[in-house]
């Protein structure tokens, strides 16, 4: 009787051993199940992101380069400007620069 009793009792410890290792199984395999749909959701995030990115740095690239020949003029027509600029400051003080290099040449030191 005490045999069959301790039979018993094995028997259910054991079946209840099983029963729970199936629950960690599956709580395991749910576990990783969310965990892989997460990855994949992370990776299409990410790569959404990173075309987002890229269409947003194409975009400000050709409007701060715009089109190459405008600025090619533009900066042109600034250079002309700066140059009659340049040549006009020059035409002003170029009398007193003469008058003054005339002066040391002509100046004996003794």
């Amino acid at each position: 009787m005490e045999a069959n009793r301790r039979q018993g009792g094995i028997k259910l410890l054991l079946a209840a051993e099983q029963e729970a290792q199936q629950i960690v199984n599956a709580a395991r395999s749910e576990k990783m199940g969310r965990l892989k749909q997460a990855q994949e959701e992370t990776g299409k995030e990410a790569a959404e992101y990173r075309a987002q990115m890229e269409l947003e740095l194409q975009r400000k690239i050709t409007e701060s380069c715009g089109d190459s020949g405008a600025n090619v003029e533009r900066l042109e027509q600034e250079m002309d400007a700066k140059i009659h600029h340049f040549k006009m400051e020059a035409g002003k003080i170029s009398f007193d620069v003469s008058q003054m290099l005339l002066k040391h040449i002509t100046t004996v030191n003794v």
